[in-house]
This record gives C-alpha cells, sequence and structure tokens, in this order.
C-alpha cells in the first residue's frame, strides 16, 4: 500500500495547565504483536500484511491503554505521537498532553525515529515506548543512549532488557524514576532475523543500548543465548523421558517453543517446529506450528488437553512471550491444572520466580501462585508464578 501524504498536527492539545510539569515522551507502535497469536512469530515487514490477512488484531493500544490507566505520577505532561502512535489514547485519560511530530498512514519506522527525536528536542526527560524488540531498535536509532527510555512489552519476541515486565510494571517504574528512586544503566537491544526465526533457526544480534531506568524487580533482563552444555542437554533429554513416561492416553498435549521442548518431541519421535507450537496425541503430531485458531479447533476435537511449556532464559516468561498462540482462551479451555512447566537445573538456577504476560489480566491472576516445574527425570520444584 502506497502511504498518503504525512499527517501534519500543528495545534497544541492538552487537559489543563501544563506550565512547569516533567515532560515525558510517549509513543506506541501499533502493529507491533500482532503476529503472535496468529503464528507468525514478529510483524516485521511482509509478516505485517500477512498478519492482517489472517485475522490478526492490534496488541499495542490495550498496552498502551493499560500502561495510561496505570499511571499515577502528577505533575506529569505527555509528549505524545500523533493518532494511533499515542495521541489516540491520551486522549481518553485526564493526563495533561500535546502531539507532537507527523506520521503516515501506515505508520512506519521512520515515523517512531522521527517523533523520538522531536520529542527529545521537546525537551523530555524520558521516552516511554510500546512495542517490541523491533521497535526498541527504532528508539535506539533516534536517539541511542543520549536519553532515558523504558519499554512496554507488546512484542512478539521481547528478548532486549530495556522493557518492563508488564504495562502497570512500567507505569511504577515510570513513577520511580520521577521521583528519583530508580537507577539509570545502559541495557542491551537485541533482535532475532525474523526470515531465519521462521525457518526455526535462532539468530540473537546485539543492534545497540539504551539508558534505561531500573528498578531491579520490574525492569526484565535480557533473553539467555548461546551454546548449551553437554550436562544441559543430558539433563533435557531427562526431563522428556519423565514427561513422555506420564502422558496420557487420548489427551492433546500443546508443545510450546524451545529446546526443551523439541528434546521432548525427540522423545516421541515427531518432527517439531523449533520455534512454534505444536500439539500430540498418543504419540503421534496432530498440528504443526499453530495458530490460536488452528488451536481451539483442536481443543473442539480433544476436549482433554494439557499445555507444555518452558520459561524464556533469563526472564522467567512461561506464557505471553513467542508463544502468544497459547491464548487467554485457550488456557481457559485447558485449565490451569492442565500447565505443565519444564525446565532446566541451570535455567533454574537463574529465576527467582516464574512469570505470565498473556495479556489479559483476568488470566495472568489465575496463573499466579505457585507451579510444579520438571526439572529432572521424576523430579520436581514448586516455583512461584508472579
Amino acid at each position: 500500500m502506497k502511504n498518503s501524504p504525512l499527517l501534519e498536527f500543528k495545534l497544541v492539545t492538552a487537559h489543563g495547565e501544563t506550565t512547569g510539569r516533567r515532560k515525558v515522551g510517549f509513543v506506541v507502535n501499533p502493529i507491533a504483536g500482532m503476529g503472535g497469536r496468529v503464528g507468525l512469530k514478529g510483524t516485521d515487514g511482509e509478516a505485517y500484511r500477512k498478519a492482517l490477512e489472517l485475522g490478526a488484531k492490534p496488541v499495542s493500544p490495550g498496552r498502551a491503554r493499560r500502561f495510561l490507566r496505570a499511571l499515577k505520577a502528577s505533575g506529569l505532561e505527555l509528549l505524545t505521537a500523533p493518532g494511533v502512535m499515542g495521541g489516540d489514547y491520551v486522549s481518553e485519560t485526564s493526563i495533561p498532553f500535546r502531539v507532537v511530530g507527523s506520521v503516515g498512514t501506515p505508520t512506519t519506522a521512520e515515523d517512531t525515529v522521527r517523533v523520538c527525536r522531536e520529542m527529545v528536542d521537546g525537551g523530555v526527560e524520558l521516552i516511554v515506548f510500546v512495542g517490541g524488540d523491533g521497535t526498541a531498535r527504532d528508539v535506539c536509532r533516534a536517539v541511542g543512549t543520549s536519553t532515558p527510555t523504558l519499554g512496554v512489552p507488546s512484542g512478539v519476541k521481547v528478548y532486549s532488557s530495556v522493557f518492563a515486565y508488564s504495562p502497570e510494571e512500567a507505569a511504577e517504574v515510570l513513577s520511580a524514576f520521577l521521583e528519583g528512586r530508580a537507577s539509570l544503566a545502559e541495557r542491551e537491544v537485541l533482535d532475532v532475523d525474523e526470515e531465519a526465526f521462521r525457518r526455526g533457526v535462532l539468530r540473537v544480534r546485539l543492534y545497540g543500548f539504551l539508558r534505561v531506568p531500573v528498578v531491579e524487580t520490574l525492569v526484565q533482563p535480557s533473553k539467555t543465548w548461546g551454546e548449551a552444555r553437554l550436562d544441559v542437554e543430558e539433563n533435557k533429554r531427562a526431563i522428556a523421558r519423565y514427561l513422555v513416561e506420564e502422558m496420557e492416553e487420548g489427551v492433546l498435549y500443546i508443545l510450546g517453543p524451545g529446546t526443551t521442548l523439541m528434546a521432548v518431541a525427540e522423545q516421541l519421535g515427531v518432527e517439531k517446529t523449533p520455534l512454534g507450537v505444536d500439539a500430540v496425541v498418543d504419540g503421534r503430531l496432530v498440528g504443526r506450528d499453530l495458530s490460536e485458531g488452528e488451536l481451539l479447533r483442536l481443543l473442539e476435537r480433544y476436549p482433554r488437553a494439557k499445555v507444555v511449556v518452558s520459561p524464556l532464559g533469563g526472564q522467567g516468561f512461561i506464557l505471553g512471550r513467542g508463544n502468544q498462540q497459547i491464548s487467554p482462551e485457550v488456557i481457559r479451555r485447558v485449565g490451569r491444572e492442565n500447565i505443565i512447566v519444564l525446565a532446566t537445573k541451570d535455567k533454574m538456577a537463574g529465576l527467582k520466580v516464574l512469570r505470565v504476560d498473556t495479556g489479559d489480566p483476568e488470566v495472568d491472576g489465575m496463573l499466579r501462585g505457585y507451579m510444579r516445574v520438571m526439572v529432572d527425570y521424576m523430579e520436581e520444584r514448586v516455583v512461584r508464578v508472579a
């Protein structure tokens, strides 16, 4: 689709008097995360068009609204991008704001870069952006480490360590920053090659750094990545043997992405997509690289079902990051008691808690508490889900 001319916003839009208020930038990538539930593993480039064809729905607007609802800082003025990149959501609140910059239709990465630079010129102390790793790359290109930034997670992957754990926790971090209770640290901007990612090959690249306000329990670390040790690989095989021996006849097992789940597939003798969601019944593959819709249709055929997932290394997310196909509706159908978590001892050693971020606060609340985690053959641990 050809871009229409840029929409120019010259009028100041605000609720109330803004003189003397502290300025914070707010920009939203309106397409971030749309590919997750339809199984595309990203929304960059042509993936956005395909996501629309598959019926994907916007994710970022809901995340943006959750952040704004949770924001309690007083004496604040938001400098926000126009329309779907920010202004539409801030205008629904009582927070003083003004619109800066211009965006195209459809919006592009260049819009993010340009608007962020205009926010810096407008004197913001920090820029909050709603998106994923691709958005973090755009913000990094725009401002680097010159101006503090903070990500509200809304992408498919979210590997970078520049994001709060959730929209609500991002609001807490911003408040801590404005009150002088957050330290600033340079954090990694990571992203993967999405074309290789869709072929099941994980290539992670460091694109730069952003300066981020850090509150220890509210801002996520980077995803760990690298070559696995032999003892870790043996641990994965032991966990896989334990799970396969415990599998019940006639039950649908939904297998999330990751190398631990690859070990399960190898134990079963089926071919799994390394970074996709697959399903097996009685040791045979009944669905490969499934979308949310395909999972829901399988659940109609197989009412007895279990979800098997492994936490994202370094961050601890078991649902909502990299496996959005296992959506809130899928989780409701399966039930909390039928979620099985697998994790190597090496991975668990670096995690204090497990986390969820499904996009549905009610489902997230249902999942919190304590869960059993298979960590070796016939060995489990009870771990808190925060």
